[in-house]
């Protein structure tokens, strides 16, 4: 409560019993200003409104109103509805010699914050203290209740703001990050157009499938709705595009997908990406000697495990006898494994090759991975 002394405004057309009030409630460390009719409150308390905020000491600042039922004029139910539909208006206790509690009912209703009944002798009066103090307890409550509110909205405007603009700067960020490495990959597809040693234009095809496996991702984040994920299924098909596309794309006429629409996060989407790269590229270059030839990437769900395959109908694993190995595609491929928490197998009944992949749709929580390797 204020430390100021509290005012009410008793409005009551009899005189003799507002002196009463005003005696009492003065006792009582109140201030007591009377209005004789329900227009005169109704002036007091539009008055105290307006001029609310700008001096706590101000003249007419209204902090509780009684307000009497039977008056000439306005009656009190009247003068009850008018000060409701005034902004700011302060807890009203609706006092009345009638007995009658529908009466009570319909003052309580019209937004009242307590009701009681006077005598003409004043016995009342500490009951009116009573209420009156309820009352303001009750406008502290909702007025507090109503400013934390205003600062949990205010709040969630303020992060809401935040966030979108955090996803702006993440988009821009995708947006030129995506385009810089596409800039990056099109000059090593040129390079490797115009190189004449075959291991040359090898070997810069191959970067320039690294570096577009990773600007998928970032072309797919920002121009998705979903910052925080990547339909797995889209970005390989436009990945194994940007293959046909490549130096080597007159070898890939073959190359298919079958994949399953999944969502996964970006950084085991790019890892996903680069092992395709390195797979279907060691298919290109050494599953058919002779010239083209089928090539299958699919991608599947098994419960929470996701299961990548790349197959071709070649020669099958000769990587290792042939001496234009470097073995880098195996060590990058083991390296992403790794990053995916993912299980690499060849699958000996495939008449060519054909290479499997086995890992959780979401990545193995710390503990548990450092668990697994511990035992």
């Amino acid at each position: 409560m204020n430390q100021r002394t509290p005012t009410l405004l008793y409005i009551d057309d009899d005189d003799a019993l507002a002196r009463l009030v005003e005696r009492g409630l003065t006792r009582r460390g109140y201030r007591v200003v009377h209005a004789a009719s329900g227009e005169e409150g109704l002036e007091h308390i539009r008055r105290a409104c307006a001029q609310d905020g700008i001096e706590d000491s101000i003249e007419g600042g209204i902090d509780v109103v009684a307000l009497d039922q039977y008056m000439p004029g306005l009656d009190g139910l009247e003068t009850l509805e008018q000060i409701m539909a005034i902004p700011g208006a302060p807890p009203v206790v609706f006092v009345t010699a009638s007995q009658d509690s529908t009466i009570a009912v319909t003052a309580l209703k019209a937004g009242a914050a307590d009701y009681l009944v006077k005598d003409v002798k004043g016995d009342f009066i500490p009951l009116l203290h009573v209420a009156a103090e309820g009352a303001l307890r009750q406008a502290e409550l909702q007025k507090a209740r109503e400013e934390a509110e205003a600062e949990i909205h205010a709040s969630r405007d303020r992060y809401a703001a935040l966030a979108a603009e955090r996803e702006m700067l993440l988009r821009e960020v995708n947006h030129r990050v995506g385009n810089s490495l596409q800039i990056i990959a099109s000059l090593l597809h040129l390079q490797a157009s115009s190189a004449a040693q075959d291991e040359v234009k090898a070997a810069l095809t191959n970067a320039m499938g690294r570096v577009a496996a990773v600007a998928q991702v970032h072309r797919r984040l920002y121009t998705s709705q979903d910052l925080k994920s990547v339909m797995l299924n889209q970005y390989l098909d436009s990945l194994l595009e940007d293959l046909r596309r490549s130096a080597e794309g007159n070898r890939m006429s073959r190359l298919t997908l079958k994949a399953e629409p999944i969502e996964i996060d970006p950084d085991r989407a790019v890892a996903v990406g680069i092992i395709v790269n390195e797979l279907v590229m060691n298919a290109v270059k050494y599953a058919y000697p002779d010239g083209a030839g089928p090539i299958h990437v699919e991608l599947t769900s098994q419960g929470e495990d996701l299961l990548l395959t790349i197959a071709d109908d070649g020669v099958g694993d000769n990587v290792k006898a042939d001496p234009r190995s470097t073995g880098m595609g195996q060590r990058i491929v083991a390296a992403m494994a790794t990053k995916l928490d993912a299980s690499v197998e060849r699958d000996p009944a495939h008449s060519g090759t054909r290479i499997v992949l086995r890992f959780q749709r979401l990545p193995t929580p710390p503990g548990k991975a450092n668990n697994a390797a511990a035992s």
